[in-house]
């Protein structure tokens, strides 16, 4: 198939032989990796976080792999449950195997997106990739602190980077850091005042559009390391 130019969708069959999964793939000519990159639980692949993250990660030759779990496509405001969520990143994964079959395949999304693609992989509903990035893990409710969604992370033996905000009310860091600090091939990169889409408040003197550049840099010099 050839890549979407980042406007349209390319449809890709999902192991149930029914429901079609939706992709954009922004592609750049001279790709080292591709990245599978899950939305959010309430925005899906074409929200502006997705875009703006899939376009810097085009532009330092990382191919991006959006895509929706079936609950968004149908419009639903309410995600499926975690066995049909697995299908959708299972195909996903698959078909970036398929379209990148030469490059290291890294996979992972924004806050439920990444939570989704660890749990598929650490449970076998999806294959193991060469790394995980994590654009704000989503670790507890807001106002509920807990460690409970991270059990899964400790069976995964692969490269991880977690993105956070120092105020994401979804992470807090001192649960999440030594978390992180006790897998064996995961670091954390926090961003100082930024809350769960990193966005800053205007006295840090940084806008959201130059955390993410940032970021981009981070995911990127990460990858290159892999």
């Amino acid at each position: 198939m050839a890549a979407s130019d980042g406007t349209r969708p390319v449809s890709v069959e999902q192991n149930d032989g029914v429901h079609p999964l939706e992709l954009l793939i922004d592609a750049p000519d001279t790709a080292s990796s591709v990245f599978v990159f899950a939305h959010g639980a309430g925005a899906g692949m074409k929200h502006r976080f997705m875009q703006t993250v899939a376009s810097l990660l085009a532009a330092r030759s990382i191919a991006v792999i959006r895509f929706n779990f079936r609950y968004m496509t149908a419009g639903r405001s309410y995600p499926d449950r975690p066995p049909e969520l697995y299908k959708a990143v299972d195909a996903a994964i698959g078909y970036a195997r398929t379209r990148f079959p030469s490059l290291p395949v890294i996979a992972g999304g924004k806050s439920m997106g990444g939570r989704v693609t660890a749990d598929a992989i650490a449970t076998g509903a999806a294959p193991k990739v060469d790394g995980l990035v994590f654009f704000g893990y989503p670790l507890h409710a807001p106002g509920k602190p807990s460690t409970q969604r991270a059990h899964l992370l400790e069976s995964l033996n692969i490269p991880m980077l977690f993105l956070q905000g120092s105020r994401d009310k979804l992470a807090d860091p001192t649960l999440l850091g030594p978390i992180v600090e006790s897998l064996p091939k995961a670091s954390m990169h926090l961003v100082e005042e930024g809350d769960h889409s990193f966005a800053v408040p205007k006295r840090s003197g940084r806008s959201t559009q130059e955390v993410l550049e940032d970021l981009a840099d981070i995911v990127s010099a990460w990858v290159a390391r892999l």
